[in-house]
């Protein structure tokens, strides 16, 4: 018998362990939709890349739209809701150069664990504030973290949201110019949907210096490579030209 109970915990912690790491793969890697549908690329079909945005609008984002016009790269920025409340004007701004906004939760709280009531209300309260502040409602929603639980898939559908993550990552709110304009050009190919950050998070004047440096450092060298730049909504559509 003691045998017996012993193989019986080892298939129990086995099944645990598998079933834990199922959960740790559909919560965090962006190319998984066992949680919530998304998207981490696009097509792929012509030399385009998706330049995203999280957590402003922020006091800093006028300098960098000033960068973007410079290159005339049109980006998709995914706002908080409290930011956008805090600062109307200057997601109106963003609106007003042509580009477009998703919808990145009220607050920017970390949805795991979360009821799925709270994650609906915050998912419900940026397109709110967003379309209130600009007329533009939210096509596009990106998990703060990038991090997805269940609730999430529900909350999307009733809103008409569709995920988006992302093919690399920045890390531009903890590295320096360098390290972060290596990891997306390593990352950049056709399709490639980029995130950077315009915010962090909640703070105010927040400082994005080296987004702001890496951006004017890697747009000139991706347009040498061949690419251009295009909005999430372009970047998904294989058919334009």
């Amino acid at each position: 018998m003691p045998p017996l109970t012993g193989s019986i915990e080892i298939v129990l912690g086995g099944a645990a362990a598998v079933s834990a790491g199922v959960l740790a793969y559909a919560v965090r890697v962006p190319s998984c939709s066992l949680l919530a549908p998304s998207v981490h690329r696009g097509a792929g079909v012509r030399p385009a890349i998706a330049l995203t945005f999280d957590d402003g609008p922020s006091e800093s984002t006028p300098e960098l739209l000033e960068i973007l016009a410079g290159h005339r790269a049109p980006a998709t920025f995914f706002q908080i809701g409290a930011n956008v409340r805090r600062l109307p004007e200057i997601a109106r701004e963003i609106v007003a150069a042509g580009h477009e906004i998703g919808n990145h939760t009220d607050t920017h709280p970390l949805l795991a664990l979360k009821s799925p009531g709270f994650i609906d209300r915050e998912l419900a309260a940026a397109q709110e504030s967003i379309q209130r502040a600009t007329g533009q409602r939210p096509r596009y929603f990106r998990a703060p973290y990038g991090v997805r639980w269940f609730g999430l898939r529900q909350a999307q559908q009733r809103l008409g949201l569709a995920g988006v993550m992302w093919s690399s990552i920045a890390l531009d709110w903890k590295r320096q110019k360098p390290s972060v304009v290596s990891r997306l050009i390593e990352g950049a190919a056709p399709g490639a949907i980029l995130c950077l950050h315009d915010g962090r998070v909640l703070q105010h004047r927040p400082d994005i210096g080296v987004t702001l440096r890496a951006v004017r450092e890697l747009l000139p060298k991706l347009m040498e490579q061949g690419f251009r730049f295009e909005k999430v909504t372009d970047i998904l559509c294989p058919t334009k030209n």
